[in-house]
This record gives structure tokens, C-alpha cells and sequence, in this order.
């Protein structure tokens, strides 16, 4: 009787949910384009694929070949055109380049994620800065690159110049954010007791934000490695992706990319644990 009793009370509870009806949502217009831009793009797709002059080429011997050049790289690397303190030395040089776009960067993207700031500027001034910084973002770094070595020659000069521009236009984005993160309520009680802008700058806004500054900081660093590495085969700013580029196109030796590879996979995981180890101490300080 007791089991019986339980049963009932279980189906009295479960009654109400079980006459809801399921809700199907309605096809709108926005989601019918969403899924008939994904339709066509996918009928493309495979129709490029179908339609592709291969020029005869054998796609089984293309996978085996690209398996064995592959096992030659990563299994068979070794440094026969430069030394080991060489290549060392250039992977230095490629984080120097890092280094300094990113303080470069860091400095004067500070100074106009302020002005981008709206509880910190005037809506106005804080647009036409956003705007701005979105079209240098637009832009990929290596056209930037190109387009100051228009004035300044390929090298390492273009190359810091224009990481400097893409990189400035990054940390506005992350700066101004971070500031319009804090609570108008202090900044209204600081401008009350008669502190001046720069006041509150230095006592609130940057206080309160520099565990994001320094977050954001160091992830544009790792991406300023990488783009570095880019840079240094494409603009001949020197570092160990020039190195890379002459083993590839002009000693021709696939076995060097592998080993300048692992130099660069090295540095990368460097810089992960050390971006670990200074997110988990800003968190234990926050």
C-alpha cells in the first residue's frame, strides 16, 4: 500500500510537467539565411573539390609522400647549414622582436585605451578611437609590414613598425574594455571628494584593471612571437624564420625545418608555462 501510495504522489507531481507542450521553435528569417548560406557554401565545397585540376596527380601517392616527408622532419632533424648557439641565437633574436612590439604597444595602447574608455571620455572621442583601432585590426599584420617597407626597406625596422601598429590596435581593445569594466560609482565618488582625472586614473581605473593589463599583455607577446617568426621569412627581419625560410626555399632541407621547429616549439612552451605560472600568482594575489 505504501509503494502503491508513493506511485500516485510521484505521477501527481510529474503531472503538470508531462501537459506542457514542447515549444518548436519558429523558422525566422535570420536563421532560414544562416542556413542557407551554410547549405551553399558546403555544395561549393564539394563541387571545388570535384572540379579541381589536379594536373594527374596521384592523391595515394601525394598522402604518402607528404607522410614521408613529414617522418623526415620530425623523426630525422638535424642542423647542417648553421650551429645549434646559431640557432639559438636567432630564436633570441625573433623573441627580441617580440619583446619589443609588444612594449611598444603596450605603452601607447595604455594611453588611448583611456581616451577609448567611455565612462572615462566622452562618447564622441571614445568612437572615432574604436573605430579606428577596428580597422588597423581588420588589416592582417604582414600587409602593415609591407606597407612601412614601402618607406622604411624590408627588415627589422618594418617588421617592429608594423607589429607595433596591429598590436597597439589589439590592446586598445583589451585596455578599454577592462577600464569600462569599473563601477561608476567610484569613479562619481572620487570625482565628489575633488580628485582630478589623472587621479582617478592612478588610483582607480589602473589599480583595478592592471591584473587584465598584464593578461592581455603577455598573450599579445605570444602572438607577437609568432608573428615574428612570420615576419622574419616574409620581410627578412632576421630571427630564426629567415633561417627557416632559406632551409626551405634555398638549401632545400627538409630535415632543418624540423629541427628549427622544435626550437620554436620549445620557446612556445616556455612561454605557456610561464603564462601559467603568472595567471595562477595574479589570481592569488586578486
Amino acid at each position: 500500500m505504501e509503494a502503491k501510495e508513493q506511485l500516485n504522489s510521484a505521477k501527481q507531481l510529474l503531472k503538470p510537467h508531462l501537459k506542457k507542450q514542447i515549444k518548436i521553435k519558429k523558422l525566422t528569417k535570420s536563421t532560414w539565411v544562416i542556413r542557407s548560406t551554410l547549405v551553399i557554401l558546403a555544395f561549393l565545397t564539394v563541387y571545388a573539390f570535384f572540379s579541381f585540376d589536379y594536373k594527374e596527380l596521384d592523391i595515394g601517392e601525394a598522402i604518402l609522400g607528404t607522410f614521408a616527408n613529414l617522418k623526415a622532419m620530425f623523426l630525422e632533424p638535424h642542423l647542417k647549414h648553421f650551429t645549434f648557439t646559431h640557432a639559438l641565437y636567432q630564436v633570441f633574436v625573433t623573441l627580441g622582436l617580440a619583446f619589443l612590439t609588444t612594449l611598444f604597444g603596450a605603452i601607447i595602447a595604455v594611453f588611448l585605451g583611456l581616451l577609448a574608455a567611455e565612462n572615462l571620455t566622452n562618447k564622441r572621442i571614445s568612437s572615432v578611437i574604436k573605430g579606428l583601432v577596428a580597422f588597423i585590426r581588420a588589416v592582417p599584420t604582414v600587409l602593415w609590414v609591407l606597407i612601412f617597407a614601402v618607406a622604411a626597406g624590408l627588415g627589422s625596422v618594418a617588421a617592429v613598425i608594423g607589429m607595433t601598429f596591429h598590436s597597439v590596435s589589439y590592446l586598445v581593445k583589451a585596455y578599454s574594455e577592462s577600464f569600462e569594466e569599473l563601477d561608476k560609482g567610484v569613479i562619481e565618488a572620487l570625482q565628489a571628494s575633488g580628485a582630478n582625472w589623472w587621479q582617478i586614473i592612478f588610483q582607480a581605473v589602473i589599480p583595478s584593471s592592471v591584473t587584465y593589463m598584464i593578461s592581455w599583455t603577455f598573450l599579445r607577446f605570444e602572438i607577437n612571437f609568432a608573428v615574428a617568426i612570420a615576419m622574419g621569412a616574409a620581410a627578412g627581419a632576421g630571427g630564426i624564420g629567415f633561417d627557416m625560410f632559406m632551409a626551405s626555399n634555398f638549401y632545400l632541407d627538409i630535415r632543418e625545418i624540423g629541427a628549427i621547429t622544435y626550437f620554436i616549439l620549445a620557446i612556445a612552451i616556455l612561454l605557456e608555462v610561464v603564462a601559467i605560472r603568472i595567471k595562477r600568482k595574479l589570481k592569488l594575489n586578486g
